[in-house]
């Protein structure tokens, strides 16, 4: 066994769950098992949805039992068994893993490892709309109401119980202005002037600081199903859960389509550190919701060119150690971001011209270009903990 494993120290609960997916994988052994392999199997993929190793992040014996026991079963299996609309892709996932990585000492041969394709996804689960989902609930409930409402025979009694106690409070209000008649009114005391309200604060003033720049995390990223031009990415970006996220791996994410497919390598989107601009306002590209958008450079076209978006194209990249959710800002431009760019009031498209690289591959802002702010300055694009953003090879290149 490996040594990442026998190092691995678990608490009685993790021992309990670590025996439960043993037991699993004999089941799943079993020729007995055909006819609940389907729900074992869908139980199985549900699981590693948000986990890495069975136990989250942890690995154990149990990931190496279930990896045996399932890669000649999904080495036989269709593309779209793996990853189309009723497959199991966090299986398929979770054996490249295992078969993979050196935490579980497997020496897998390259000619006995389940080959799989990253790039095959056949299906992508449309994020739910959740305002939508929210407004659908309460239209079912109201009719649901209207019904029992509608089913009920004694309404009239209802009725004129209510109409009842309306009397009665009638009755009651005349008694006591009765018994109030005689007595002397009292004086109204004069109202005291009302206080002028004190003034809103003033708004920012424009400035490229209101743009939420972040270092993002790109945990994995895969061809749009219905856009040969799009890659969707799964990034983390250091948010809060909320309705423009999802988790991954354990971790808090947000979906973002770009459109860089045919631009950057498949293989150089994963795993990677990126800028993200986070707060434009989310938008659907084709059927799938984008919440941020990826900075990467292209050459400044020249008087008279035509943008033939054939490239190239540079990602933005963060200083080494740079952590997801970490602020990114132009140096002499640090404030604090909107929550969202109002999309009248052009904020991204005043400043994002001003966005360039140096000779020196750093990206910049360079505030001569956008009139309204009156100044020449040339700021670097950093992170909060000192570094400065680069890209690999364009100079005086457009940044967006």
């Amino acid at each position: 066994m490996a040594a990442a494993l026998t190092s691995q120290s678990y608490t009685p609960t993790e021992e309990a769950e670590i025996q439960q997916w043993l037991t699993t994988s004999e089941r799943l052994k079993a020729p007995s098992a055909d006819s609940d392999r389907s729900s074992i199997l869908d139980t199985l993929n549900a699981h590693l949805s948000s986990r890495t190793t069975l136990l989250g992040a942890k690995p154990s014996k149990a990931d190496v039992a279930i990896y045996e026991t399932l890669a000649p079963l999904v080495a036989k299996w269709s593309p779209d068994e793996r990853t189309g609309e009723k497959g199991h892709p966090h299986i398929v996932r979770h054996v490249d893993f295992v078969q993979n990585s050196t935490l579980f000492g497997l020496d897998v041969k390259e000619d006995q490892k389940v080959a799989v394709d990253q790039d095959d996804v056949r299906y992508v689960k449309p994020p739910v709309d959740a305002k939508a989902e929210k407004e659908r609930l309460k239209k079912e409930k109201a009719a649901a109401a209207a019904a029992a409402a509608g089913s009920g025979n004694d309404a009239s009694l209802v009725d004129r119980t209510k109409e009842k106690v309306k009397e009665k409070v009638a009755e009651a209000k005349e008694t006591v202005a009765a018994a109030t008649s005689d007595k002397p009114k009292k004086e109204k005391k004069e109202k005291a002037p009302k206080q002028p309200k004190a003034p809103a604060p003033a708004a920012a003033p424009p400035s490229p600081a209101l743009i939420d720049l972040r270092v993002g995390h790109i945990l994995k990223a895969i061809n749009h199903p219905d856009a040969d031009s799009l890659f969707v990415s799964t990034i983390a970006m250091g948010d809060a859960p909320g309705e423009d996220t999802t988790e991954y791996e354990g971790q808090v994410c947000r979906t973002v389509c770009s459109g860089l497919n045919g631009l950057i390598p498949l293989e150089e989107m994963q795993g990677r550190k990126v800028v993200v601009v986070a707060n434009l306002k989310p938008v659907k590209m084709r059927g799938i919701k984008s919440c941020a958008m990826v900075l990467a450079a292209s050459p400044r076209l020249k008087e008279g060119e035509v943008d033939d978006h054939k490239g190239p194209v540079e990602l933005v990249s963060p200083p080494e150690g740079a952590k997801a959710g970490e602020k990114v800002f132009f140096e002499g431009w640090n404030g604090k971001p909107e929550g969202q760019l109002n999309p009248k009031k052009k904020i991204w498209e005043t400043f994002q011209p001003g966005f360039t690289t140096t000779e020196t591959l750093e990206v910049a802002f360079d505030a001569k270009v956008v009139e309204s702010l009156g100044k020449a300055d040339v700021g670097k694009l950093v992170t909060e903990s000192g570094g400065v953003c680069k890209v690999k090879s364009l100079t005086n290149a457009v940044v967006r």
